[in-house]
């Protein structure tokens, strides 16, 4: 998208010896600019980057895509190449490619950890003091309806409504509305069943929403808005993005649900704190020098930060800290 900032520039590694036949890629895009955001997905999801055939060469050619990659870089003259989002698996190796010039990034998002609850109920039980009934109950005042919507229950209006609260969040949050309301529709008709529209309702008209997608094991928090912004509608925003999630992948007999990035307060609604990983390769020999020293402080603060937010859990027992 020339007019974003970013054009695509997949690698794909074929095998001459099997016809060409595809053994690896990596959605790749050179950005113009350093405003907005550019990745597959679109969205900062963590998961594999680098997708290699399975095989007994899978290694080899795993090498061989991540020396690709920087040479990639060092042919278009560009000042950086970054692989966000990536399993550690993925940023572990990385950093040990290419003289050790990939430089690996920690991070904090907040997941909630389906231990195998049968209800929402059960989940309640599970945490040490609980202010989660009071706060459902607030969001239902004043005649407040919630509703989950998947597959057939979609309708081209619950797009239309929500398509004026996600306009509403990016004008508040000086973002750019990269998604148009047509996204919206051909989201609803191409995978409806993939998709967990959450909508509150007041006096006949919607007046909030929140877009999940649900994969195999998890359940994505995506996009949220309501009319009036997010502050007129604090506890519908608890109930719409984390509550309402968490019900329905307990319901679902879902792993996990990933509702994105920030926000300490997710902690006190259930949502614990979770590394995610990234890889990045700066051209310049000085400016990768001050970046590494940066990320080697970063990553202590990292591992304090999840320290400290491990003591503040909801939950009755404390679970284990990764190792950042």
């Amino acid at each position: 998208i020339p007019s974003k900032g970013w054009m695509p520039q997949h690698l794909v590694l074929r095998d001459a010896a099997q016809a060409d036949s595809v053994v690896a890629c990596c959605p790749l895009y050179l950005k113009g600019h350093s405003y907005g955001y550019s990745c597959v997905p679109f969205t900062p999801v963590p998961g594999p980057r680098l997708l290699v055939k399975p095989g007994p060469y899978k290694e080899n050619i795993t090498r061989a895509l991540m020396q690709t990659l920087y040479q990639v870089a060092e042919g278009m003259n560009v000042s950086s190449l970054h692989l966000t989002f990536c399993t550690q698996e993925e940023s572990m190796c990385m950093a040990g490619r290419a003289g050790g010039q990939y430089l690996h990034r920690t991070g904090i998002q907040y997941h909630f950890q389906n231990k195998g609850y049968s209800t929402f109920e059960a989940y309640l039980a599970d945490l040490r003091q609980s202010k989660r009934k009071a706060e459902r109950k607030r969001a239902r005042e004043g005649g407040i309806h919630v509703s989950r919507l998947t597959g057939a229950d979609l309708r081209p209006s619950h797009w239309d409504a929500f398509y004026e609260f996600y306009l509403d969040t990016s004008s508040r949050k000086w973002g750019t509305p990269y998604l148009t309301r047509d996204f919206f529709h051909r989201l609803g008709e191409a995978m409806p069943d993939q998709v967990v529209l959450v909508m509150a309702q007041q006096g006949g008209r919607y007046i909030a929403g929140a877009l999940n997608m649900q994969g195999s094991h998890t359940l994505y928090g995506r996009n949220w808005g309501a009319l009036g912004g997010g502050d007129a509608h604090k506890f519908l925003h608890f109930e719409l993005c984390y509550y309402q999630a968490i019900e329905h992948a307990i319901a679902a007999g879902l792993d996990r649900v990933e509702a994105g990035a920030q926000g300490e307060h997710k902690i006190q609604r259930g949502y614990t704190p979770s590394l995610t990983h990234s890889c990045h390769y700066i051209c310049n020999p000085d400016f990768r020098s001050i970046v590494e020293n940066f990320l080697h402080r970063e990553r202590a603060g990292v591992e304090f930060t999840m320290r400290e937010l491990a003591m503040a859990s909801p939950f009755r027992e404390v679970p284990g800290l990764p190792h950042v």
